[in-house]
């Protein structure tokens, strides 16, 4: 994963003009929280995980077409909490095919894709946003999560493990994704397939187990390894 992307990448990618793009980022590089460089931003943080924006422009098209699948499963109608990864931005991108959803994110960048389509109900859960993924992990975003009862849950993480499963590596998503399980009916466990892939820097921490029926969506079938290890969930291949 990369800590550059140029200006017409996310262009592309959010469906926003590079004036809109140049303004959200200027304040940014005020702060030093990025360089500008020949069109391009650069991260000038070493997060554990790369700045959403980035993680946005890697494996585009495994994401989005796990996105198409999710946006499958999901009916009009049915009821989302949706948590914050990159893969379930582009999720929330493909879920606008879909009509009188209710959302619950503590995701800005999901609540602003999904909340202007007509019919749909769109919950923003916290008040206090992370500067580097506009996530929201405030007590307030807990309590807003709590009070729900939703039909699927969207879930990501950093790794997959066939021992210890899905990994992240911060405590507070795991966290946010018990609060969001304990709220749903059903979880969308959602990576593609560089995740079942050991990084360098390896998560420490486990996501909620998955109950069986759940559904695991990525973009290439896993190995023998990991479909022994997942025997009881619906694993979805999209692609």
């Amino acid at each position: 994963m990369r800590g550059t992307v140029s200006v017409k990448e996310l262009s592309d990618i959010l469906g926003v003009s590079g004036q809109t793009i140049r303004r959200i980022t200027g304040p940014m590089s005020e702060n030093g929280e990025l360089s500008k460089v020949h069109g391009a931003l650069v991260s000038n943080k070493s997060a554990l995980d790369p700045p959403f924006l980035a993680r946005m422009t890697v494996n585009r098209e495994a994401k989005v077409a796990i996105a198409k699948e999710v946006a499958q499963i999901v009916q009009d109608g049915d009821s989302l909490a949706i948590d914050t990864g990159s893969t379930s931005a582009f999720i929330a991108q493909a879920l606008r095919v879909r009509r009188d959803l209710t959302v619950v994110t503590n995701s800005a960048f999901v609540a602003s894709t999904l909340a202007m389509i007509s019919g749909n109900k769109v919950s923003m859960a916290g008040t206090q946003l992370r500067d580097h993924d506009g996530a929201a992990f405030d007590r307030s975003a807990f309590d807003v999560i709590e009070r729900m009862q939703v039909d699927y849950v969207v879930l990501s993480a950093s790794m997959v493990d066939p021992v210890k499963g899905f990994l992240v590596h911060e405590q507070c998503e795991v966290d946010m994704a018990t609060a969001m399980m304990n709220s749903a009916a059903r979880a969308i466990m959602a990576v593609d397939h560089t995740k079942f892939e050991v990084l360098s820097r390896r998560p420490a921490l486990r996501q909620p187990k998955l109950n069986p029926g759940d559904y695991l969506v990525t973009d290439t079938h896993p190995s023998a390894t990991f479909s022994a290890a997942f025997p009881d969930l619906d694993i979805r291949c999209a692609g």
